[in-house]
């Protein structure tokens, strides 16, 4: 039997919904039907957000988030900090929002109360939208590394791109300036990474580390460095870094993996382009971030020495 035929022959197992219908039933229903996550029905059951009204299912997706109480919204509530950075908005529906974010800005606070992060500007800008939902971000992008970053704006929408992450149909391109000329135009860099237990701070390609894979190409070679585009297949902590220094070309500015500060005093990395399924249609979203002055500066002086 099909998994189709056993959904069906499962809901039909079920009583028909008539008016004055249970929420549980409706519940029932719809986890027979595997149109949604288990776990938001759930979550929508215990906060009455499941009813049968006049024959129609109504389900409460957008809940607001409490502003009163939730650490990142209270913050967000209070004005900005002059040393903070505006964050642009890339793209943004009822279900989800990209926002661009700088280098130098933490996604999230590494400390309660911590002041200045890329989470308090999203919940800002919900905010100032009157639309206060319990925004979430899907995925993280080192604190110097620019670039999209995808929120999630209500609970299913977080557990769809969620899903979406482990399986791997979010694509995350990226666009570095690395040392040195490389030998190969592209390739793909499959290298465990674990912690370096000589540096708190660092990771290192290990076999006793987690599965993480890398694609390159090399966009532009310079007489001592290469501008090279990256898509990630996992999400380990400094993952192109770690890859790139392994390779024997470390990202420029990267002082941390062997990398020059010559030029920048940060990596030289940063997200060019997001591709994820859309929560509510799963059609593909393309959302591509500007060249910051930061990368486009470097770039061009290191163009000065081009090679031919």
């Amino acid at each position: 039997m099909s998994e189709s035929e056993a959904e069906r022959d499962s809901s039909a197992e079920l009583p028909a919904l008539r008016a004055g219908s249970h929420p549980h039933h409706v519940r029932q229903w719809l986890l027979a039907l595997s149109l949604f996550p288990e776990k938001w029905m759930n979550r929508l059951f215990s906060v009455r957000g499941i009813q049968f009204v006049d024959g129609v299912i109504r389900l409460r997706t957008f809940l607001h988030a409490d502003v009163e109480k939730e650490p990142i919204y209270r913050l967000a509530k209070l004005p900005p900090g002059s040393t903070e950075r505006a964050a642009s908005v890339l793209f943004e529906d009822d279900w989800c929002l990209v926002l661009d974010k700088p280098s130098g800005m933490p996604v999230h606070p590494s400390a309660a109360g911590q002041r200045g992060t890329l989470d308090e500007a999203a919940a800002r800008h919900c905010l100032m939208n009157g639309d206060p939902q319990s925004v979430k971000h899907i995925h993280r992008l080192d604190d110097d590394t620019s670039g999209p970053v995808l929120y999630a704006k209500n609970d299913l929408a977080q557990q769809r791109l969620d899903a979406a992450m482990r399986q791997k149909t979010i694509e995350r391109h990226y666009a570095a300036i690395v040392q040195g000329k490389l030998l190969r135009r592209r390739g793909t860099i499959d290298e465990p990474i674990g912690k370096d237990r000589h540096h708190g701070a660092r990771r290192r390609v290990s076999n006793t580390g987690d599965h993480a894979v890398t694609h390159y190409e090399v966009v532009e070679a310079y007489r001592t460095a290469s501008l090279v585009r990256l898509q990630l297949e996992t999400g380990r902590t400094h993952q192109i870094r770690v890859h790139m220094s392994h390779l024997g070309h470390p990202l420029v500015g990267d002082t941390l993996y062997g990398g020059s500060s010559r030029y920048l005093n940060h990596q030289a990395l940063r997200g060019e382009l997001l591709v994820f399924p859309h929560p509510l249609t799963g059609a593909p979203v393309t959302v591509a971030a500007p060249e910051p002055q930061w990368f486009a500066k470097v770039r061009e002086e290191l163009g000065a020495h081009k090679n031919s």
